[in-house]
């Protein structure tokens, strides 16, 4: 007998959005894409609806009438809520892209933004969210959480900046694939611009924590970069 599908239940987003034609066109692209939408213009509410309601992510403006994005957010983790949030705003400072992250935000999208570009991260949070992707990378000694934003290296944790950390989690995701220094500037973006030479920092930097343990970065001329597999770094 042929096994039975099962199908699961389709996503459910609450988008707090006070713009409403943007939070209309938004609420309109999720929903072609299979998703149920709900969406409020007012953040004091949200709180108590991600208790009533079981959501899987939530999309967080920050300028909103009355409490702002930041405190929505921020009453949400204190209340246990994990659900994940991406927010969502005009407001492109480092400090407040870091302040999100620190309150607990899952990832960050200023305005004005590509649709194909939200509808990716939205899968992304939603397999995060059903237990598809593994929280923690391991690569012989080292050790990297994907949630967390953390490192260990033979088990002690590894200073590491935040470009840092981002330059490294997406050599890890392509071990044994050389990627050029355009692809790591367009990966890691989303924290500010980068240059090519700022990339050729990032590398220089991780190498100098990362040879001792056997990890190795191998810079691959005219192409870029390549984080070796373990076993041939070794």
């Amino acid at each position: 007998m042929a096994a039975t599908a099962v199908s699961r239940p389709p996503v459910r987003i609450l988008l707090v959005e006070d713009d409403p034609a943007l939070a209309q066109s938004v609420s309109r692209a999720l929903q072609s894409q299979g998703y149920e939408v709900d969406a409020t213009a007012k953040g004091e509410p949200v709180a108590y609806s991600l208790q009533r309601g079981p959501y899987d992510l939530l999309i967080l403006d920050i300028g909103l009438p009355g409490i702002d994005g930041f405190e929505v957010l921020r009453r949400v983790r204190n209340q246990g809520s994990s659900v994940p949030a991406l927010i969502l705003t005009a407001r492109d400072a480092v400090e407040d892209r870091v302040h999100g992250l620190d309150l607990g935000a899952d990832d960050y999208m200023t305005k004005p933004f590509a649709l194909p570009e939200l509808l990716a991260r939205i899968r992304a949070l939603s397999r995060r969210k059903q237990g598809n992707v593994e929280a923690k990378i391991v690569h012989g000694p080292l050790t990297l959480d994907t949630v967390a934003r953390r490192a260990w290296l033979d088990d002690k944790p590894l200073d590491v900046s935040g470009r840092e950390w981002a330059v490294l989690a997406f050599l890890l995701n392509r071990v044994e694939k050389v990627v050029s220094k355009d692809q790591i500037v367009q990966a890691i973006a989303g924290w500010e611009e980068l240059s090519d030479n700022a990339v050729e920092v990032y590398i220089s930097r991780l190498r100098s924590k990362l040879d001792p343990a056997g990890v190795k970065i191998r810079t691959v001329r005219g192409f870029g970069y390549m984080l070796e597999d373990i076993t041939d770094a070794r």
